[in-house]
């Protein structure tokens, strides 16, 4: 944090109010160090969450990296994408990254064990963020593992957005002018009630809504798209109450003010690529409390790096 911030005073002046007012964030695996990771060695049971690995009694299992897969074409001459899941006994640092002069920052990182939710990481990232720039940044970047209401509203209520691209597992959404959502048919349907939901973080009101043409009372006008519901009650869809969850649909991700927001996701990757230089998915350490502290220590050096660019060169590099 005291780092982050000298590097902030050492700019111009100028720089200070709007310093880290685009950040961008994601997470990295990181492999523990037992023999359940290592493919060479026997371990009939490293695939089984219930077994824990006797060398790391923190570490769990959870998930490296998807890959693509062309399976063989179907009879109808598509090859769909399939996606195949790589399982692996270890934990994940999300980081929060800025751009300076001198090159990409981190503002804030948080490690814990693989199985928790990319969700998870967002709070506990931004009130670090939050408390070294005594603020909140107004522009954020994530990948679509953080596609929740609760990112949107955050960047809104800061008085900028969140470039996050939509997970593809979801339906688009269209809206009425007054924010409500439209069924197949094009029409508003109205708030039947709302309710708490738990999710990866403080529990998230979400709104359940209702046929128009059935509720509050029935208008005895038949669906337009002739819905097999519609004689079981009608369509019924719930989404969050928070101004998030329209923004999420309404954002327009072919604009040019989206793209090039987007297009600071790359701070990360540049982040992460020194991440791995100095080692980071392999640590020959066990426990969590001693793997955070280590990439506690790579993210430091990182920035110390650009602490020595700035006392070393006139010349500020692109980053």
């Amino acid at each position: 944090m005291a780092l982050v911030r000298r590097i902030r005073d050492a700019l111009p002046p100028e720089h200070h109010a709007t310093f880290a007012d685009t950040i961008a964030g994601d997470t990295k695996h990181i492999l523990a160090w037992v023999k359940e990771n290592n493919p060479n060695r026997f371990a009939p049971d490293r695939a089984k969450k219930q077994v824990q690995p006797p060398g790391d009694p923190d570490c769990r299992l959870g998930v490296k990296r998807r890959s693509n897969q062309q399976p063989t074409p179907t009879t109808d001459g598509q090859s769909p994408t399939q996606s195949k899941a790589e399982a692996y006994w270890g934990y994940a640092s999300g980081i929060v990254v800025t751009r300076t002069p001198f090159g990409s920052i981190v503002l804030a990182e948080h490690t814990q064990p693989i199985n928790a939710g990319d969700m998870t990481y967002f709070d506990p990232l931004m009130a670090q963020v939050e408390q070294t720039l005594g603020r909140r940044p107004r522009n954020g970047v994530w990948d679509a593992a953080f596609d929740s209401q609760r990112v949107y509203t955050y960047f809104h209520t800061a008085g900028g957005m969140a470039a996050v691209p939509v997970r593809k597992t979801n339906q688009p959404r269209q809206f009425s002018p007054d924010g409500l959502p439209l069924c197949a048919a094009g029409l508003a349907m109205p708030q039947q009630f709302t309710y708490a939901m738990n999710t990866n973080g403080p529990p998230q009101e979400r709104a359940r809504h209702r046929c128009p043409l059935l509720y509050p009372t029935a208008t005895g006008e038949p669906c337009p798209t002739n819905d097999k519901h519609f004689a079981t009650g009608g369509c019924v869809t719930t989404i969050g109450t928070q101004v998030g969850a329209t923004l999420r649909w309404t954002i327009d991700r072919g604009s040019a003010t989206y793209k090039a927001l987007y297009r600071e996701r790359a701070l990360v990757e540049q982040i992460n690529s020194q991440a791995y230089a100095l080692g980071i998915e392999w640590p020959k350490l066990r426990r969590q409390s001693a793997v955070a502290a280590w990439t506690s220590l790579i993210y430091v050096v990182i920035n110390l790096r650009v602490v020595h660019r700035q006392q070393g060169t006139h010349d500020p590099i692109h980053a």
